[in-house]
Order: structure tokens, then C-alpha cells, then sequence
């Protein structure tokens, strides 16, 4: 898949956790699955949606949406 593929994918899960914060967990496994993707392929990982992700960890900890990883 060519970068500029991953980058449209990737903005349309930004804007789906813009708009539905709702359904954000849904959207942070699909950015999880996407850097996956990119890394399998050697393209590098964009540090912005890396703490992203981390940051959407973080939170779903502390709101007690996902246990605390042992």
C-alpha cells in the first residue's frame, strides 16, 4: 500500500475521532491496526499519531474503559 494511501486512511480516522468521540475506542484499534500495517511495511510511523495512540491509551485507562496493562 502506497503511503499517500495510508495518509487519506489515516485522516478519515482522525476525522471519525473528531466527529464521533463516541465510537473512539472503534477508531483507536483502527489507528492501532493502520501503524501496525505501516510498520510490517518498514514505512516510517508518524511520531504525531504515535502519541496519539499512546494518549488514547492513557485515557481510556484513566477513565476505566480498559484495564491498566499488567
Amino acid at each position: 500500500m502506497a503511503m499517500e494511501e495510508f495518509r487519506i486512511q489515516l485522516a478519515m480516522l482522525l476525522d471519525q475521532i473528531t466527529n464521533q468521540p463516541e465510537d473512539m475506542h472503534e477508531a483507536q484499534e483502527s489507528l492501532r491496526e493502520k501503524l501496525a500495517e505501516m510498520q510490517a511495511l518498514g514505512l516510517p510511523l508518524p511520531d504525531d499519531l504515535v502519541g496519539l495512540e499512546k494518549y488514547l491509551d492513557e485515557r481510556f485507562i484513566r477513565d476505566g474503559v480498559v484495564p491498566e496493562p499488567k
